[in-house]
């Protein structure tokens, strides 16, 4: 509790503030959207703090909420044995991008980080759904994983390109869910490692994430919630807009 208190205080009024109101709005986008938390917490708080901190931050409420999102769906055996390729390669791939890179600070990537956005947002508003046949996704589903870690390892967002790869694999709606929240706790569990390795995750970082975790469940509640009263689709591309115009600023702001 102590350690948690003295992060917090270290922090300031002001950006703990920001910390409670990040994670309620990414929760609250993943519940409408089944994605977005960490990509909207590293963005939000990439403004205000160091990557290191915000990665820290994320763990805790981005693992807990994908085991949730990836325990219902009834098809977690099956997506295990069809997606494991791609999954082993994201785990070594964050483990190569964290020896090679690691989330250092600097503009370099923070400009990285609005790139991997503004790459997602473009695709979510622009780009037709994809489809492969079984022959592709043999090879293409390692190399999306590779990329994915390396992408996650440098910036803390998982999103690029693991997402679009799996929206291409035919999947139904309760397939997909499951599908990017079993990528997602993948993803999120070796950047933890990452983080850990290079002593960026001490017990202060995991308290405060601790704490993060009740606006984020808090905001998933109420997402599903909201999901249920307006337009997906509308929510979607609104999401993308917004996305795009913070990937905007912190390639310009750096």
């Amino acid at each position: 509790m102590n350690t948690l208190i003295a992060f917090y205080q270290n922090l300031g009024l002001a950006l703990s503030l920001l910390v409670i109101g990040t994670f309620l709005l990414a929760g609250m986008i993943k519940g409408v959207i089944g994605l977005g938390l960490p990509t909207i917490a590293m963005g939000l708080l990439g403004l205000a703090m160091l990557p290191t901190q915000a990665a820290a931050l994320l763990i805790i409420p981005a693992t807990l909420t994908n085991i949730w999102q990836l325990a219902f769906g009834g098809h977690l055996c099956s997506l295990i044995k069809r997606l494991w390729p791609m999954l082993l390669a994201i785990f070594i791939g964050t483990g190569l991008g964290t020896l090679w890179l690691g989330i250092e600070g600097g503009s370099w990537v923070m400009r990285a980080l609005g790139a991997a956005l503004l790459l997602y947002a473009l695709s979510g508003l622009f780009l037709p759904t994809l489809h492969m046949d079984v022959s592709t996704e043999r090879w293409l589903g390692p190399v999306c994983g590779v990329l994915t870690g390396i992408v996650t390892s440098a910036t803390g967002v998982f999103v690029i390109p693991a997402v679009p790869y799996l929206q291409a694999l035919g999947l139904n709606k309760d397939e997909l869910v499951q599908a990017l929240g079993l990528s997602f706790t993948v993803s999120t569990l070796a950047l933890a490692a990452g983080l850990l390795w290079r002593g960026a995750l001490g017990g202060g970082e995991l308290s405060a994430s601790l704490l993060a975790l009740i606006p984020a469940v808090l905001g998933m509640w109420l997402g599903q919630w909201l999901r249920q009263r307006i337009s997906a689709v509308l929510f979607k591309r609104v999401f993308f807009i917004g996305l795009g115009l913070l990937a905007g600023h912190l390639l310009i702001s750096g």
